[in-house]
């Protein structure tokens, strides 16, 4: 595997501007967090997902890469990376340990990628989470529906749930879960996942994470981005009433409502695409260095 490396002058500034960039997003959320307030529209990416705000902030340059001079005892101290000559890089051996992982999570990318976006799930499965629920079940407690609970139970009865995405799938209350179109469960997601879901759009940024530092820190920032932007949709089409916080509601049980979720929809399929493409050809690169290291670089866990 060649290296390059990479001298303090060049990955000082790329490293503070991915902080800078990054802190727009982490800073609040740990304001809000020291203050004891909670944002279900940007606090959501932080508490579901498992990588931390100072995670997000450390800028990794990837595999192949070793960062020289200053700055790098940081690094040398995290598992993933070792030492070289010329300073310290993201460790081949300890990406071996995640073949099987990177097997998986690159497969389900390629899948979902040459399948075609479906967009006529309306948004229904926070309608979904509520279904039949008593006020004091819901999730988001702090903020009214906008229909009631009567109301938001009529919408999804008299809609089709269209799920395909099994990690929303499995918040569904016991009542609505039967009313999908599909049973869903980790062992079918490879065949019902598409591009058209915002869900499994929102999770390329688990899929650029669980293989930092390894994958390189500008896509995980990129898909991170975009999982915050899908966020805002995902909740203003929500049975919940954020007008408090500035949202303005994507009414999905009137037909103008449909068609505006429908549009953001597509627009986020473009943008995932172009991401999860990155994120093929970055796992591709990673599963052919453990390729070419032979069978001693896989570690079974």
């Amino acid at each position: 595997m060649a290296l390059t490396v990479w001298a303090t002058d060049d990955w000082h500034p790329v490293a503070a501007e991915h902080r800078a960039r990054v802190r727009t997003w982490t800073a609040p959320h740990l304001a809000r967090r020291e203050s004891g307030v909670r944002h279900p529209v940007e606090d959501f990416l932080f508490e579901y997902y498992s990588f931390s705000p100072g995670k997000l902030e450390r800028w990794h340059p990837g595999i192949g890469q070793v960062l020289a001079g200053p700055g790098v005892d940081g690094y040398r101290a995290l598992a993933d990376y070792r030492a070289y000559d010329d300073g310290v890089g993201a460790d081949p051996e300890r990406l071996g340990r995640r073949r099987d992982g990177l097997v998986w999570m690159r497969d389900l990318l390629a899948l979902t990628q040459g399948r075609d976006a479906r967009t006529n799930c309306f948004g229904l499965h926070e309608w979904a989470m509520v279904y039949r629920t008593r006020r004091d079940e819901v999730r988001h407690e702090a903020y009214p529906l906008r229909l009631g609970h009567r109301g938001t139970d009529e919408v999804v009865e008299s809609h089709q749930l269209r799920c395909t995405h099994f990690d929303a799938f499995r918040f569904f209350t016991d009542e609505a879960r039967p009313r999908n179109a599909a049973e869903l469960s980790r062992a079918t997601q490879p065949s019902k996942e598409q591009p058209g879901c915002l869900h499994a759009n929102m999770d390329l940024y688990r899929a650029a994470y669980k293989f930092s530092p390894f994958v390189r820190s500008e896509l995980v920032a990129d898909c991170f981005e975009l999982a915050r932007d899908i966020r805002e949709l995902d909740m203003r089409a929500s049975p919940y009433d954020l007008s408090s916080l500035g949202y303005a509601p994507v009414r999905i049980e009137d037909p103008a409502g449909k068609a505006e979720y429908v549009a953001g929809q597509r627009a986020f399929a473009g943008r995932a695409a172009v991401l999860r493409g990155r994120l093929i050809d970055e796992l591709d690169e990673l599963l052919g260095i453990v390729r070419e290291r032979g069978p001693s670089a896989r570690i079974d866990l």
